[in-house]
């Protein structure tokens, strides 16, 4: 099951007002927008501490860390729908990220992914693609707000698939 969402091209539109528009709990319980987003290339994840993906926490940072300086980042929700595998309070969460892959871009509060309390922002995103199958899916946000790619969790954070669309979206070579 090679990249069973890698970098399917969505051709619903969600209007970059409807994503913008959402507002969630960063991990330290504090509302931020979306909206502070705006004008950057965005690569949303869900994330988890205990999941056979969690390496990809490493790439994830190098990626923001690449890119940052080009208008990038990736925004990470911990979820602990598939699994159980992030059992955790916030704090849990943060202490691990930062002391295991000194992760610093932006992560969010534990969203519901699945089932009738699904986020607001996972609802959006997955209204013409289909639910999120496993921890580290990724979606890709471009500067005008609107959703261009998804990638599967085994689509490497800095493997081909995903630095080529960060990189046609910031307009570099």
């Amino acid at each position: 099951m090679k990249h069973l969402l890698a970098a399917f091209l969505m051709t619903a539109s969600l209007h970059a007002a409807d994503l913008q528009s959402i507002s969630l709990k960063n991990i330290d319980g504090k509302e931020v927008s979306l909206k502070d987003y705006a004008g950057k290339a965005v690569l949303i994840v869900n994330v988890a501490s205990e999941c056979g993906y969690t390496g990809q926490y490493a790439g994830l940072q190098s990626l923001h860390d690449k890119y940052a300086k080009d208008g990038f980042t990736v925004l990470g929700f911990p979820c602990n729908d598939f699994g159980g595998q992030e059992p955790g309070s916030e704090a849990d969460i943060k202490t691990f990220c930062s002391s295991r892959y000194q992760v610093t871009f932006p992560m969010f509060a534990k969203v519901k992914i699945l089932g009738a309390d699904k986020s607001p922002l996972f609802a959006a995103l997955t209204a013409s693609g289909g639910d999120v199958g496993w921890n580290f899916e990724k979606f890709l946000i471009g500067k005008n707000g609107q959703l261009i790619s998804r990638f599967g969790s085994d689509a490497e954070p800095e493997g081909a698939e995903i630095e080529t669309a960060v990189k046609k979206e910031l307009g570099l070579p």
